[in-house]
C-alpha cells in the first residue's frame, strides 16, 4: 500500500497516531525500529540541524535534499513540513508537486507571513486568510495523488486570537485542506475549543516545554485529533546526549565515563542497515 494510503486511512479512522520529529536518515531509521507508524518531517529540527534557528533561512532545496534522504530509508509514511509554501501559489503548487516526487505522504502549509517563525516563538505575523486560501487552492490543483494528505495549519491563536484561528480553520477546510492543524493553544480548555469546533481531522503538535499542555493521547483520540506531532524531543535528547558525552571527552579525554549510555558499534551498524549494503 502506496504511504500516501496509509496516511489516508489513518486520519480517516478512529485512532490516534503519534509521528515523533525526524530530522535525517538516521532519525528516521530509529523512529521506523521504534515502532511508530507514522515519521512527522520536522522543518524546525531540520533548520537546527544545520545550526540555524527556525525563522525559514533554509532554501526550499535545501529542506527538499533532506526530506528526500529520510523518505528513501523508511517504509513509513511521512509528515512533511512545507512551512509557508516556500512563497506565492506558485510556489506553493510547485511545493506539492515536489514532495510527492520525492515520496512524501503528506504536508502541512502554515500562514505565516515570510519570514516565518516556529510555532511557538513570539512575534508571528499572518497572511491575510485569503492569501492562504490560494495556496491552498493551488496546491489542491497541482496534487496527482488524491491519497496525499494536505494539512493546513493556522498560527492565529498568539496573533488574532482563538475565535479568529476557528475562523481561518474553516475557511481552510472549505478550501479543501484535508486535516487542521491550530498551532499552538495554550490551554486544555483551548485544545477543547478547537476540538468541538472542528469534527474534521485535526493534527495537534505536542511536546514538553512548550506553549501548548501536553494531553494523553487516548484523551487527545476522544476528541478527534487523529495525528500528533512530536517535532522537537529526538533532537533535544540527541543535544543532552552529545553534551554529557563532550563534558566527558573534554574532561577525560575520552568517553569511558558515559560508555554505558552510547551505543555499540554493532547497534549502530544494525540500525543503518550496514550488512544489506554489504551483502552480509
Amino acid at each position: 500500500m502506496r504511504t500516501t494510503t496509509r496516511l489516508r486511512r489513518m486520519i480517516e479512522g478512529e485512532g490516534v497516531h503519534l509521528a515523533p520529529g525526524a530530522f535525517d536518515g538516521l532519525t528516521t531509521r530509529l523512529v521506523e525500529q521504534a515502532g511508530f507508524d507514522l515519521v512527522y518531517g520536522s522543518g524546525g529540527a531540520i533548520a537546527r540541524s544545520c545550526g540555524v534557528p527556525d525563522i525559514g533561512l533554509l532554501s526550499f532545496t535545501e529542506v527538499v535534499d533532506r526530506l528526500a534522504q529520510m523518505a528513501e530509508v523508511t517504509s513509513l509514511p511521512i509528515i512533511a513540513d512545507a512551512d509557508t509554501g516556500f512563497g506565492n501559489e506558485v510556489n506553493a503548487a510547485r511545493t506539492i508537486t515536489t514532495y510527492e516526487r520525492i515520496g512524501m505522504a503528506g504536508l502541512h502549509i502554515e500562514d505565516q507571513s515570510f519570514p516565518k517563525r516556529c510555532g511557538h516563538l513570539d512575534d508571528k505575523s499572518l497572511v491575510p486568510t485569503e492569501e492562504m486560501v490560494l495556496k491552498l487552492r493551488a496546491m489542491l490543483r497541482a496534487r496527482t495523488d488524491p491519497d496525499f494528505v494536505v494539512i493546513a495549519r493556522t498560527d492565529a491563536i498568539a496573533v488574532e486570537g482563538l475565535p479568529a484561528a476557528l475562523e481561518r480553520a474553516r475557511a481552510y477546510l472549505d478550501a479543501g485542506a484535508d486535516v487542521i492543524f491550530v498551532e499552538a493553544p495554550e490551554t486544555v480548555e483551548q485544545i477543547e475549543i478547537v476540538a468541538k469546533a472542528i469534527p474534521e481531522p485535526k493534527l495537534i503538535n505536542m511536546f514538553a516545554g512548550g506553549k501548548t499542555p501536553v494531553v494523553p493521547a487516548e484523551r487527545l483520540r476522544e476528541l478527534g485529533y487523529r495525528l500528533v506531532i512530536i517535532p522537537s524531543d529526538l533532537q533535544r535528547a540527541a543535544i543532552a546526549a552529545c553534551r554529557r558525552t563532550l563534558a566527558a571527552i573534554l574532561e577525560d579525554g575520552d568517553s569511558s565515563a558515559v560508555a554505558a549510555e552510547l551505543s555499540t558499534f554493532a547497534e549502530r551498524e544494525e540500525i543503518v542497515r550496514t550488512k544489506d549494503y554489504l551483502g552480509g
